[in-house]
């Protein structure tokens, strides 16, 4: 689903974190774009550096050298209230260990970004808070709790939090990690429906060939270094 407008761009990105007296390159010399739409895969083996990336893109972390542009905004040098209006505005995160709040509802956990920093839910904000549950199929489950729902629901519950704020980038850490593999397939079909119907970008850290295979744009990462920055064929992302 590429328009050609990039929202996300890495231009020569380096990363290192110190160790003892030495330091550790996580990150090395990292270029490419993200076009709007997109359904991307950051692939590559433990240690590559594919969360190190997608925790830069989505200010978390910070790169010692090179640029980060998220929806056209350099991150670096930003402040903490510039970096909170970029996250609330622009990006979504989807987690492998899910972090639901386990003493709010389905519903409540998926209205509960919206509410940081004071932020209103009225008529509208609830009307879109129901559709997002209905769209992850879980409308039966809305006042359940946490505990209460299968892997795979609570994953659910955290792909509509994600998007409740109706972010332009949802940036997803191995999300069908701790799912099993039928269940992880549901998963990805859904993403793949609401990146399809509502235009989000979805990038993707994972390990997970399956998610790869459906990619519109795969980047293959080794040694933390670009081994390999593709875009499928018509054909192929059209699955």
């Amino acid at each position: 689903m590429q328009n050609g407008d990039h929202i996300v761009t890495l231009d020569r990105v380096e990363k290192k974190y110190p160790l003892g007296s030495t330091e550790v390159t996580a990150v090395s010399g990292v270029s490419f774009s993200i076009a709007a739409g997109d359904f991307v895969s950051i692939a590559g083996p433990s240690g590559s550096g594919k969360t190190t990336i997608l925790n830069m893109i989505g200010c978390v972390d910070t790169p010692s050298a090179g640029l980060v542009t998220v929806a056209g905004r350099p991150t670096v040098g930003l402040k903490d209230d510039a970096i909170t209006a970029l996250r609330r505005e622009v990006l979504g995160f989807i987690f492998q260990s899910f972090n639901l709040v386990p003493v709010l509802t389905v519903r409540e956990n998926v209205e509960f970004p919206l509410l940081l920093g004071g932020g209103r839910v009225g008529p509208a904000e609830r009307a879109w808070i129901d559709r997002l549950i209905e769209e992850v199929g879980l409308s039966d489950r809305r006042d359940h709790k946490p505990g209460e729902l299968s892997g795979g629901q609570r994953q659910r519950v955290a792909i509509a939090r994600a998007l409740v704020t109706k972010p332009k980038i949802v940036l997803a850490d191995e999300p069908t990690a701790n799912l099993d593999s039928k269940t992880g397939e549901a998963i990805i079909r859904l993403m793949r429906l609401i990146n399809r119907e509502l235009g989000t970008t979805f990038v993707f850290s994972t390990h997970d060939a399956k998610i790869v295979a459906v990619a519109d744009h795969v980047i293959r990462l080794e040694d933390g270094k670009v081994a390999e920055n593709r875009l499928a064929a018509p054909a192929e992302a059209s699955r």
